[in-house]
């Protein structure tokens, strides 16, 4: 494909790892994901937590209420796994049709995680079944406690916890969210087929120094959190590289402005506003936009046993700023790259920009 293409034509892609909230913050963030992303794994940390299919059951119907008229986009939906979860509920989970994994948060290591999994050992008879089922566990791989660097949760994580679970059930489908660091990508390589990971736009672009260019960027905060050049160029490498493990995941993340800009600030960057304009720059900077398509569109699908979308979308290049904000309910929601210039425009359906 030539590096100077002006239009770029892909399947309609999918986000494999997305936060929407819930009340008034899923209606303001919904249509964003809608109007580009064919389906999107919904995370379920809203409080109480979705731990049962039958909450995750009315969460759906949350989103599909609060979607634009006449959008198609399908949410799959993700329990919260705890200590207590019980096998029953794996069973139920996987005859729902709708909920497409387990999400596995250590407890504390990110928002709204308290309900998390304290110890492993504790899950194992849930885990099991999830490995007899076939049912995907999604991880976020960040260790916990005050004598873990925060530059070196992810490590710490693959060796103490992931790589022992690994050994542990080995036909069980994991996937490595947010993959933040070149530790992680080697991890996820040096695995079969069943260990997979998606990677975030934030974390292609941005390496650690982003976040305290011109003083403290509380938009950039997000955990896990963004890491070393060489990590960066580690996670281009594999999104750009053609394994099918590795796929697209937003991991975008609302927060309001006043909640960002305070004292403990929340952690997630909100990027759904332009996701595929952004991993489109990521791809094109690395010289391989012939590939976004079989990394925003192809993998997820394939990795998860799902069809791939049948639509199309097109990206045009057209230079265009960023909103310095969206609404969000009674506050306002800041934008990745806010007041910058973007490369890449979605096409909307009727052609108009």
């Amino acid at each position: 494909m030539p590096s100077q293409t002006n239009t770029l034509t892909i399947t309609r892609p999918d986000d494999w790892h997305l936060h929407l909230r819930d009340g008034e913050a899923l209606a303001a963030v919904v249509g964003f994901s809608a109007r580009q992303f064919g389906r999107a794994v919904v995370m379920p940390n809203l409080k109480p937590p979705v731990t049962t299919v039958e909450s995750a059951r009315r969460y759906r119907d949350c989103i599909r209420g609060a979607l634009p008229a006449g959008s198609s986009f399908e949410p799959l939906m993700t329990l919260y796994l705890t200590d207590d979860t019980e096998p029953a509920e794996i069973d139920r989970a996987r005859a729902s049709g709708f909920v497409c994994g387990v999400k596995y948060y250590p407890a504390g290591a990110t928002t709204l995680s308290d309900a998390g999994v304290t110890s492993l050992a504790r899950c194992h008879a849930a885990l099991a079944r999830m490995e007899e089922l076939d049912v995907v566990l999604q991880v976020h791989g960040e260790a916990t406690g005050t004598t873990v660097d925060p530059f070196d949760r992810e490590a710490v994580f693959i060796e103490r916890d992931l790589a022992p679970l690994v050994r542990r059930f080995p036909r069980l489908r994991i996937i490595l969210e947010h993959v933040s660091t070149a530790v992680g990508i080697d991890f996820v390589r040096a695995q079969g087929p069943r260990v997979a990971a998606t990677l975030t736009p934030q974390h292609l672009l941005l390496n650690r120094g982003a976040m305290f260019k011109g003083g403290l960027q509380p938009h950039l905060y997000c955990l896990p959190l963004l890491k070393r050049e060489r990590d960066r160029e580690a996670l281009v490498a594999a999104a750009t590289g053609m394994d099918p493990r590795f796929f697209l995941g937003t991991d975008s993340a609302p927060h309001a402005r006043a909640a960002k800009e305070s004292a403990g600030g929340c952690a997630g960057v909100f990027s759904a506003h332009a996701a595929i304009e952004i991993y489109a720059h990521v791809f094109e900077v690395a010289g391989a936009l012939d590939r976004l398509e079989a990394f925003a569109s192809h993998n997820g699908a394939d990795y998860y046993g799902l069809p791939r979308n049948n639509g199309k979308i097109t990206l045009r290049r057209e230079a265009w700023t960023v909103p310095a904000s969206y609404p969000f309910g009674a506050g306002e929601l800041v934008p990745l790259f806010a007041g910058e210039l973007l490369s890449w425009r979605l096409v909307p359906a009727d052609g108009r920009t």
